[in-house]
């Protein structure tokens, strides 16, 4: 046997020169690592920053909106020729004639017809809806004048947030220097005014950016959710008591705990295909419908939930089952009364997750058809909608700088609605946290 001879250290009796080498590698090692984690979390955090910060940069213009205000001149002549107040009459008026006169009256020298066209484009399309609209719920606005406000075009719009840049040549921008003569002249004399775009929130999808919204992806978004919750939140939860607390121990239940383990690892349009052959084609179930989405993406996040709720159940010490137990409580007892609402925080950990990937996932609703251009507001479960991620998706897809801006916008509003989900769940996790 080779003995080792090694020299103690002075005032160290128990460590020899080449331990303490060794000791001081390690620690320095240790620093190294401690100084990696950090720099991967700073990069991380960076990284994150950054894309936030282009985030807003891009959509925060969105939130405000010029609006066009002119004098109209609600003119018997082109609404009601026949003094009739038919409604249909009134319905089928030419509204954009009483839009674009007003715009032409503040510039009367404008005379050649090229110019007037350029001139009534900077008029949103959405201008003769508003007025019809009008004078749809009063009809007694017929042969008055009234000042009424008009989203201005997007492209102008973007003239005036600083998005279309004035020094380059008139042949490399939408917008000419004589439309942008009078853009100045109309801010000039207070007829463009600026404020906060409520129609980003109040009205539906549109071709137009300016009059684009997302009030119908929001509800959609909001029905799908309840659905989703209805379903996966009783059904993931009662999935895991079971599994882990009653089943027997048998091939069986082990075939079922391998199979919940791989869905957590399927693609979500795999759950799409699902949906698209069982609900549609097999059911006959309605396309686009919330309550077709909350299924599907209810699916998708059920072994999320199932397996997050078997470790919560794992968690909770088996001293409080055997008390429980030992005072008389039924099993049934002990889950209920004492295991579950220990297990709780964690289980709702787990619907947190799976919630936040139900909110931002879009592949498996294009399955389904929920692609679809939606105008109007879906008002139950099984009226064709959108969700703010399949908006965001088709807005990204629109060459308009308008979209642009909004794209971003509507990924704020959905990292908002995502925060707020959460914080609730977190809220709800405090109040049946427990602590032994």
């Amino acid at each position: 046997m080779t003995d080792i001879i090694s020299t103690p250290r002075a005032g160290a009796p128990y460590q020899t020169d080449d331990f303490a080498a060794r000791l001081k590698k390690r620690y320095a090692a240790e620093r190294r690592f401690k100084m990696y984690g950090m720099a991967a979390i700073g990069v991380a955090l960076a990284m994150l920053a950054i894309l936030l910060a282009s985030i807003v940069a891009q959509g925060y213009t969105a939130f405000a909106q010029h609006d066009l205000a002119l004098e109209v001149h609600f003119d018997p002549a082109e609404i009601d020729p026949q003094g009739t107040r038919d409604p249909d009459a009134l319905s089928n008026a030419n509204y954009g004639a009483l839009a674009r006169n007003a715009l032409l009256a503040v510039f009367p020298e404008v005379e050649s017809r090229n110019d007037r066209r350029r001139l009534t484009a900077m008029i949103s399309n959405g201008a003769a809806f508003e007025l019809r609209r009008m004078v749809m719920d009063d009809p007694s606005l017929i042969g008055t004048r009234k000042s009424v406000r008009f989203a201005l075009a997007s492209d102008y719009d973007q003239l005036l947030k600083g998005n279309i840049d004035r020094t380059v040549p008139e042949a490399d921008r939408k917008v000419t220097d004589q439309q942008i003569a009078w853009i100045d002249r109309l801010v000039s004399n207070g007829s463009i005014v600026n404020g906060f775009n409520w129609r980003l929130f109040l009205n539906g999808d549109s071709r137009d950016p300016e009059l684009a919204g997302l009030k119908a992806g929001i509800i959609g978004s909001f029905l799908t959710l309840l659905v989703t919750l209805g379903l996966a939140i009783p059904i993931g939860i009662s999935a895991a008591v079971y599994l882990e607390e009653f089943a027997p121990k048998n091939k069986l239940t082990d075939l079922i705990e391998v199979n919940i383990n791989n869905l957590a690892a399927v693609p979500s349009i795999v759950f799409g295909l699902l949906g698209l052959a069982v609900f549609l084609n097999a059911l006959d179930m309605p396309r686009s419908a919330p309550v077709v989405g909350g299924i599907v993406l209810a699916l998708m996040t059920l072994p999320t939930i199932i397996i997050s709720g078997r470790a919560a159940l794992k968690a909770v010490p088996p001293s409080i089952r055997e008390a429980a137990l030992g005072v008389g409580a039924s099993p049934l007892q002990v889950v209920t009364h004492h295991v579950l609402p220990l297990a709780m925080p964690g289980m709702l950990t787990g619907i947190i997750i799976g919630m936040a990937q139900a909110l931002g996932e879009t592949a498996p609703l294009l399955m389904i058809g929920m692609i679809a251009f939606i105008v109007d507001t879906p008002s139950g479960f099984g009226d064709a909608a959108t969700v703010l991620p399949v908006q965001i998706f088709m807005w990204a897809d629109s060459p308009e700088r308008g979209f642009v801006e909004r794209t971003s916008a509507a990924i704020m509003v959905l990292l908002a609605f995502l925060i707020a989900m959460n914080a609730i769940a977190v809220v709800l996790r405090k109040q049946f946290e427990r602590r032994w």
